[in-house]
Formats: structure tokens, sequence, C-alpha cells
């Protein structure tokens, strides 16, 4: 089984984790033919990228190697792909067919869980209101001391 590009050579991947990834290293399988890719572009945490999206300037490119077997490995700049929760991978040509075909994408890193709080509205007082702490029965004493 394999994924192929439609109308042109261009392909994108999309890799939400469930966690946080320090991502080491990246491996791409294709035929031993011009479907194969000739160069991935890696981005980092950017939800539902789209080929609009592929304009700017990615975290790493890499030039491929036909690779049939899976024996290379392409690693990343670790400081760059330290806590990553999405990947999009981009693969913009191939050695001259008209589509691309690609077997496989291996991924090497570390996953941790990813602790993500949603947004938390809080008003602080600085000091009372006391319009806001209204008590019902309120009886004046006064002590006088001697």
């Amino acid at each position: 089984q394999f994924v192929e590009s439609d109308d042109d050579e261009e392909l994108l991947f999309n890799v939400p984790f469930t966690g946080n990834v320090k991502l080491q290293g990246v491996m791409v399988v294709g035929e031993d033919d011009g479907t194969h890719p000739a160069e991935m572009r890696l981005f980092r945490n950017i939800p539902h990228m789209s080929f609009d999206d592929t304009a700017r300037e990615p975290e790493q490119m890499f030039v491929l190697n036909r690779d049939p077997t899976g024996e290379l490995e392409y690693p990343t700049k670790i400081a760059r792909f330290s806590n990553v929760y999405h990947l999009s991978i981009h693969f913009p040509k191939n050695f001259g067919a008209e589509t691309t075909k690609i077997f496989y994408i291996g991924l090497k890193g570390e996953w941790t869980e990813a602790h993500r709080h949603e947004v938390t509205i809080c008003n602080y007082e600085a000091a009372a209101n006391p319009a806001d702490h209204k008590l019902e029965q309120i009886t004046p004493q006064t002590h006088f001391i001697s």
C-alpha cells in the first residue's frame, strides 16, 4: 500500500501528536523510480496546514536519495524539533514522474505527555468591594477599654 499524489508531484502530510515529541530523525520509503520524492520540507506546530502555507520558510529541508528499502535516516536539528505537537511534512518534488508515491514514513524521537491547560478567565480583587459583601444583620458594637 502507498500514498500517491493526485495531479502533480506535491504531497503534504499533517501529523498531530497526542503529546510533545522531540523529533530526532525521519525515514522515507518510496519506489526506485521517478515517483520517489526528491525533497522533503518539515514544519512544526502548524495545525491544519494547507498547500497555501507551504510557501513559508520550513524549519528544516532535506534533499532525498532514492531509498526503496528504508535504510536512510535523515537527522533533524533537535533544537528546532524539541517540543513538537504537530508535524507537517511537505514533499514538493520527485525525481521526474508526474505523481509521487510514498510507501512509508518513519519518525524517530522521544514522546512526553503534553500538559495543555485550557484558557481560564479569572477576576481578582485588589481590595474587597463592600457592595459585593453585604450582610443581612449588622449589629454595631462598640467596645470601650478603660
